[in-house]
């Protein structure tokens, strides 16, 4: 994590620093003695943790957080016990140090940030519109089926096309056919509808694969699947789009 240190007083700051030098991931890139000089510093640069003094000359440290339009995670270090709870009306406030500073309340203190900055990223993550888009374009041609106890991975693509026979579906691929117990509505709801389109009762195919279309029956490979009348139009419609 990068950190920055602001402390009017040289000797606080430099201990400050050497805590930090206890962590490996805790690099400190800037200190200031005053919080207009850190104030223009975050304008241009981000950083993840600042380690606060809340009495400074001109701009205290309360002043200062007030200040943040998107505010990193802070830790204040004080000798003044009584603005804790009006430090903490700011959610973005870790923890409220008391000086001296000890090494174990430091580590407790940090630990802490360090906890609340990955879940902040962590849900970044999840939040985002490329990562999610990203996931789905990972798994969009996974395709597993139970098969004598065994998952079998078919990718969609291969697919030909899907048939029902009583409580069992034939799946035909270009290489394989599996037989899987499992209704075709069940298959019709896992498989993506920019591929697979169900034509009759019995069948579902993969649009892509089909070589030749008949007035009731397309070919698919070598194999003549029927189009049931109420499922030819949207067939068509679909053709219209490859």
């Amino acid at each position: 994590m990068n950190c920055i240190v602001i402390d009017d007083e040289k000797m606080s700051r430099t201990i400050i620093k050497t805590l930090c030098a206890e962590f490996e991931d805790l690099k400190i890139v800037k200190e200031f003695s005053n919080s207009m000089e850190a104030f223009k510093f975050l304008h241009s640069n981000e950083i993840d943790l600042i380690f606060l003094d809340i009495h400074m000359p001109g701009f205290t440290g309360l002043d200062f957080i007030k200040t943040l339009k998107n505010p990193p995670k802070v830790i204040f270090t004080t000798g003044d016990p009584k603005f804790a709870i009006q430090a903490f009306e700011f959610n973005f406030i870790v923890d409220y140090i008391l000086k001296p500073v000890t090494l174990d309340r430091f580590k407790k203190a940090v630990e802490k940030a360090k906890k609340l900055i990955y879940l902040e990223n962590l849900e970044k993550q999840k939040k985002s519109p490329l990562n999610s888009s990203q996931l789905k374009e990972d798994h969009k041609n996974d395709f597993y089926v139970n098969i004598d106890r065994r998952l079998v991975k078919i990718d969609l693509p291969t697919i030909c096309y899907v048939q029902a026979k009583g409580d069992y579906i034939f799946v035909k691929t270009d290489d394989n056919e599996y037989e899987v117990h499992a209704s075709l509505k069940k298959i019709e709801q896992k498989l993506p509808t920019s591929l697979f389109l169900k034509v009759h009762r019995s069948y579902i195919i993969n649009v892509r694969k089909i070589i030749d279309i008949e007035d009731n029956s397309v070919l698919i490979n070598k194999d003549v699947i029927p189009v049931s009348r109420s499922n030819r139009p949207d067939l068509m419609k679909r053709l219209d789009l490859l």
